[in-house]
Protein backbone atom coordinates (compact mmCIF):
# COMPACT_ATOMS: atom_id res chain seq x y z
CA UNK A 1 0.00 0.00 0.00
CA UNK A 2 2.99 2.50 1.01
CA UNK A 3 4.70 1.71 -2.42
CA UNK A 4 1.35 2.31 -4.15
CA UNK A 5 1.73 6.00 -2.80
CA UNK A 6 4.66 6.73 -3.02
CA UNK A 7 4.39 5.71 -6.70
CA UNK A 8 1.64 8.45 -7.17
CA UNK A 9 3.12 10.71 -5.93
CA UNK A 10 6.15 10.07 -7.72
CA UNK A 11 3.69 10.90 -10.86
CA UNK A 12 2.94 14.13 -9.48
CA UNK A 13 5.52 16.10 -10.49
CA UNK A 14 5.73 20.61 -10.33
CA UNK A 15 5.38 20.00 -14.24
CA UNK A 16 2.15 18.00 -14.67
CA UNK A 17 0.78 20.68 -11.99
CA UNK A 18 1.80 23.66 -14.09
CA UNK A 19 0.54 21.95 -17.39
CA UNK A 20 -2.59 21.45 -15.27
CA UNK A 21 -2.89 24.82 -14.61
CA UNK A 22 -1.88 25.46 -18.81
CA UNK A 23 -5.35 23.52 -19.50
CA UNK A 24 -7.40 24.91 -17.35
CA UNK A 25 -6.74 28.43 -18.28
CA UNK A 26 -6.74 27.43 -21.67
CA UNK A 27 -9.97 25.69 -21.27
CA UNK A 28 -11.30 28.87 -19.33
CA UNK A 29 -10.55 30.92 -22.14
CA UNK A 30 -11.48 29.09 -24.93
CA UNK A 31 -15.50 28.77 -22.82
CA UNK A 32 -15.20 32.79 -22.58
CA UNK A 33 -14.51 32.70 -26.59
CA UNK A 34 -16.78 30.79 -27.42
CA UNK A 35 -19.27 32.36 -25.50
CA UNK A 36 -18.06 35.77 -26.98
CA UNK A 37 -18.59 34.32 -30.23
CA UNK A 38 -22.23 32.74 -29.31
CA UNK A 39 -23.15 36.79 -28.36
CA UNK A 40 -21.84 38.14 -31.50
CA UNK A 41 -24.00 35.87 -33.53
CA UNK A 42 -27.02 36.38 -31.73
CA UNK A 43 -26.58 40.28 -31.96
CA UNK A 44 -25.79 39.98 -35.15
CA UNK A 45 -28.53 37.88 -36.21
CA UNK A 46 -31.22 40.71 -33.58
CA UNK A 47 -29.64 43.77 -35.75
CA UNK A 48 -30.31 41.97 -38.75
CA UNK A 49 -34.25 41.17 -38.14
CA UNK A 50 -34.46 44.64 -36.95
CA UNK A 51 -33.66 45.87 -40.16
CA UNK A 52 -35.38 43.60 -41.98
CA UNK A 53 -38.43 44.89 -39.74
CA UNK A 54 -37.66 48.60 -40.72
CA UNK A 55 -37.37 47.62 -44.79
CA UNK A 56 -40.89 45.42 -44.20
CA UNK A 57 -42.81 48.71 -42.75
CA UNK A 58 -41.38 51.41 -44.74
CA UNK A 59 -42.60 48.85 -47.73
CA UNK A 60 -45.94 48.48 -46.40
CA UNK A 61 -46.15 52.50 -45.71
CA UNK A 62 -45.59 52.69 -49.04
CA UNK A 63 -48.34 50.35 -50.35
CA UNK A 64 -50.79 51.58 -47.84
CA UNK A 65 -50.35 54.73 -46.71
CA UNK A 66 -52.41 57.78 -47.78
CA UNK A 67 -51.28 59.82 -50.46
CA UNK A 68 -52.61 63.69 -49.59
CA UNK A 69 -50.12 66.18 -48.10
CA UNK A 70 -51.68 67.13 -44.78
CA UNK A 71 -49.70 67.49 -41.54
CA UNK A 72 -48.96 65.33 -39.02
CA UNK A 73 -47.63 64.97 -35.69
CA UNK A 74 -43.56 64.20 -35.87
CA UNK A 75 -44.15 61.41 -32.75
CA UNK A 76 -46.49 59.72 -35.96
CA UNK A 77 -45.56 56.90 -38.10
CA UNK A 78 -46.85 57.88 -41.43
CA UNK A 79 -45.87 58.82 -44.85
CA UNK A 80 -44.98 62.18 -45.97
CA UNK A 81 -44.77 63.09 -49.21
CA UNK A 82 -42.14 65.62 -50.29
CA UNK A 83 -41.51 67.26 -53.31
CA UNK A 84 -38.77 69.10 -54.34
CA UNK A 85 -37.64 71.28 -57.37
CA UNK A 86 -34.14 72.58 -57.92
CA UNK A 87 -34.02 75.64 -60.24
CA UNK A 88 -32.19 77.49 -62.13
CA UNK A 89 -32.13 80.03 -64.35
CA UNK A 90 -32.00 80.18 -67.88
CA UNK A 91 -28.67 82.47 -68.75
CA UNK A 92 -29.83 82.52 -72.78
CA UNK A 93 -33.74 84.33 -71.30
CA UNK A 94 -31.19 86.72 -69.17
CA UNK A 95 -33.06 85.74 -65.92
CA UNK A 96 -36.73 86.40 -67.68
CA UNK A 97 -37.52 82.81 -67.45
CA UNK A 98 -36.62 79.69 -65.02
CA UNK A 99 -36.58 75.99 -66.37
CA UNK A 100 -37.18 73.06 -64.03
CA UNK A 101 -33.12 71.46 -63.47
CA UNK A 102 -34.94 67.96 -62.09
CA UNK A 103 -38.07 66.89 -59.86
CA UNK A 104 -37.66 64.44 -57.00
CA UNK A 105 -40.27 63.04 -54.94
CA UNK A 106 -39.84 61.00 -51.89
CA UNK A 107 -41.65 59.44 -48.85
CA UNK A 108 -40.38 59.78 -45.51
CA UNK A 109 -41.11 56.63 -42.93
CA UNK A 110 -40.44 57.96 -39.18
CA UNK A 111 -39.03 54.80 -37.98
CA UNK A 112 -39.96 53.88 -34.12
CA UNK A 113 -36.56 54.71 -33.17
CA UNK A 114 -36.94 58.23 -34.47
CA UNK A 115 -34.60 57.61 -37.54
CA UNK A 116 -36.60 58.89 -41.26
CA UNK A 117 -35.62 56.96 -43.98
CA UNK A 118 -36.98 58.51 -48.02
CA UNK A 119 -37.62 56.68 -50.25
CA UNK A 120 -38.57 57.19 -54.29
CA UNK A 121 -40.37 53.96 -55.25
CA UNK A 122 -40.63 49.82 -55.12
CA UNK A 123 -38.38 47.68 -57.10
CA UNK A 124 -40.11 44.00 -57.74
CA UNK A 125 -38.43 41.30 -59.52
CA UNK A 126 -40.89 38.58 -59.69
CA UNK A 127 -38.19 35.70 -60.93
CA UNK A 128 -36.35 35.78 -57.54
CA UNK A 129 -38.89 37.14 -54.90
CA UNK A 130 -37.34 40.50 -54.47
CA UNK A 131 -40.00 43.16 -53.13
CA UNK A 132 -38.42 46.60 -51.66
CA UNK A 133 -38.87 50.30 -51.09
CA UNK A 134 -36.07 52.01 -52.84
CA UNK A 135 -34.17 54.28 -50.46
CA UNK A 136 -33.45 57.48 -51.91
CA UNK A 137 -29.92 56.94 -51.21
CA UNK A 138 -27.22 54.62 -50.26
CA UNK A 139 -24.80 54.13 -47.09
CA UNK A 140 -23.16 52.01 -44.83
CA UNK A 141 -25.96 51.84 -42.42
CA UNK A 142 -28.64 52.71 -45.25
CA UNK A 143 -28.08 49.40 -47.12
CA UNK A 144 -28.83 47.44 -44.29
CA UNK A 145 -31.79 48.79 -44.31
CA UNK A 146 -33.18 48.55 -48.18
CA UNK A 147 -31.47 49.00 -51.92
CA UNK A 148 -30.71 52.37 -52.74
CA UNK A 149 -30.53 54.99 -55.50
CA UNK A 150 -26.97 54.88 -56.06
CA UNK A 151 -26.82 57.18 -58.91
CA UNK A 152 -28.59 58.15 -61.77
CA UNK A 153 -32.11 59.19 -62.81
CA UNK A 154 -35.78 59.14 -60.84
CA UNK A 155 -37.32 56.10 -61.23
CA UNK A 156 -39.17 55.90 -64.48
CA UNK A 157 -37.89 58.84 -65.87
CA UNK A 158 -35.58 59.22 -68.79
CA UNK A 159 -31.66 57.92 -67.95
CA UNK A 160 -30.25 55.49 -65.90
CA UNK A 161 -31.33 54.73 -62.15
CA UNK A 162 -28.82 52.63 -60.84
CA UNK A 163 -29.64 50.82 -57.60
CA UNK A 164 -27.18 48.94 -55.08
CA UNK A 165 -28.46 46.58 -52.71
CA UNK A 166 -26.72 44.11 -49.97
CA UNK A 167 -25.74 40.53 -51.25
CA UNK A 168 -26.31 38.83 -48.06
CA UNK A 169 -26.37 35.61 -49.73
CA UNK A 170 -29.55 34.43 -47.64
CA UNK A 171 -32.28 35.32 -50.50
CA UNK A 172 -32.52 38.93 -48.36
CA UNK A 173 -32.07 42.10 -50.45
CA UNK A 174 -29.77 41.84 -54.15
CA UNK A 175 -28.21 38.27 -52.79
CA UNK A 176 -30.15 36.34 -55.85
CA UNK A 177 -29.47 39.14 -58.36
CA UNK A 178 -26.80 37.92 -60.08
CA UNK A 179 -28.53 34.68 -61.04
CA UNK A 180 -30.65 37.01 -63.33
CA UNK A 181 -30.23 36.19 -66.95
CA UNK A 182 -30.72 38.58 -70.20
CA UNK A 183 -35.02 38.67 -70.81
CA UNK A 184 -35.77 38.29 -66.84
CA UNK A 185 -37.77 41.44 -65.89
CA UNK A 186 -37.67 43.74 -63.12
CA UNK A 187 -40.39 46.20 -62.49
CA UNK A 188 -39.74 49.92 -60.75
CA UNK A 189 -43.08 51.44 -58.91
CA UNK A 190 -42.57 55.31 -59.06
CA UNK A 191 -44.57 57.40 -56.13
CA UNK A 192 -47.51 57.80 -58.60
CA UNK A 193 -48.04 54.04 -58.76
CA UNK A 194 -46.73 54.03 -62.15
CA UNK A 195 -45.46 50.42 -63.03
CA UNK A 196 -43.12 50.02 -65.80
CA UNK A 197 -41.16 46.65 -66.67
CA UNK A 198 -37.84 46.44 -67.43
CA UNK A 199 -36.06 43.73 -69.62
CA UNK A 200 -32.20 42.76 -68.77
CA UNK A 201 -30.27 42.63 -71.53
CA UNK A 202 -26.75 42.00 -70.21
CA UNK A 203 -25.31 40.75 -66.99
CA UNK A 204 -21.22 41.12 -66.29
CA UNK A 205 -19.10 42.14 -63.21
CA UNK A 206 -16.83 44.82 -62.67
CA UNK A 207 -14.08 46.50 -61.20
CA UNK A 208 -15.30 48.13 -57.41
CA UNK A 209 -13.94 51.13 -59.06
CA UNK A 210 -15.50 50.84 -62.33
CA UNK A 211 -18.42 53.14 -62.55
CA UNK A 212 -18.96 52.96 -66.76
CA UNK A 213 -22.13 51.05 -66.02
CA UNK A 214 -23.25 54.36 -64.25
CA UNK A 215 -23.40 56.34 -67.19
CA UNK A 216 -26.16 58.38 -67.91
CA UNK A 217 -25.98 58.18 -72.09
CA UNK A 218 -29.67 56.35 -72.74
CA UNK A 219 -30.48 57.84 -76.05
CA UNK A 220 -33.52 59.06 -74.61
CA UNK A 221 -34.64 55.44 -72.91
CA UNK A 222 -35.33 54.72 -69.16
CA UNK A 223 -32.92 52.41 -68.08
CA UNK A 224 -32.27 50.52 -64.70
CA UNK A 225 -29.22 48.94 -63.54
CA UNK A 226 -28.67 46.77 -61.01
CA UNK A 227 -25.64 46.93 -58.45
CA UNK A 228 -24.31 44.14 -55.48
CA UNK A 229 -21.47 42.24 -54.61
CA UNK A 230 -20.02 38.77 -55.68
CA UNK A 231 -20.74 36.08 -53.01
CA UNK A 232 -16.86 37.00 -52.13
CA UNK A 233 -17.19 40.12 -51.94
CA UNK A 234 -14.38 41.47 -54.81
CA UNK A 235 -16.05 42.30 -57.71
CA UNK A 236 -19.39 43.89 -58.29
CA UNK A 237 -22.23 42.16 -60.19
CA UNK A 238 -23.76 44.56 -63.05
CA UNK A 239 -26.94 43.88 -64.48
CA UNK A 240 -28.31 46.27 -66.92
CA UNK A 241 -32.19 47.02 -67.80
CA UNK A 242 -34.01 48.55 -70.45
CA UNK A 243 -37.78 49.57 -70.98
CA UNK A 244 -40.09 46.48 -71.85
CA UNK A 245 -41.91 47.98 -75.00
Amino acid sequence: MNQILVTEKIYVTPELKRKKKIYKVLFIFSVFCLILLLSSYIYAVYDRNKDQSIADDILLFMEDGEEDDTLISDKENALIVLITQDIEEDEESKGQETSLKTATATTTYVAPNGKTYESIGIIDIPKIDVHYAILSSTSVELLKVAPGKFHGANPNEVGNLCIAGHNYRNKRFFSKVPTLVVGDIVEITDLSQRKIQYEVYDVHTVDPSDRSDTTQYTNGRKEVTLITCTDNGQLRVIVKCKEKK
